[in-house]
């Protein structure tokens, strides 16, 4: 069982940054792939970048590909997510997972956090 906790996020101005971070409990977190989803008002979860259980293969969305930097510290049983020049269409409830390869798709996933928002102002 791996439970994760969201924080960081915020209402930051278009152009500007912020870095997620997700805390896990849980002696297996370092098995697990892990990654990053998001949900905005009136629309299905969506991928936003995932992360091998080592770290050796990253996966992004094309939408924050160049912007987004997804990473993870297995000694401190913790995922981050660097997000860069944020736009308003950023704007969503951003959630961490853990699933057993690194989950691109929401059937993947085998367990979620309870989400942090993100509201980028223009």
């Amino acid at each position: 069982q791996v439970q994760l906790v969201e924080s960081g996020g915020g209402l930051v101005q278009a152009g500007g940054s912020l870095r997620l971070s997700c805390a896990a409990s849980g002696r297996t977190f370092s098995s697990y792939a892990v990654g990053w989803f998001r949900q905005a008002p009136g629309k299905e979860r969506e991928f936003v970048a995932a992360i091998t259980w080592n770290g050796d293969i990253i996966y992004y969305a094309d939408a924050v590909k160049g912007r987004f930097t997804i990473s993870r510290d297995n000694a401190k049983n913790a995922v981050y997510l660097q997000m860069s020049s944020l736009k308003p269409e950023d704007t969503a409830v951003y959630y961490c997972n853990a699933g057993d390869r690194p989950p691109t798709t929401v059937r993947m996933v085998r367990y979620w956090g309870q989400g942090t928002q993100v509201t980028v102002s223009s």
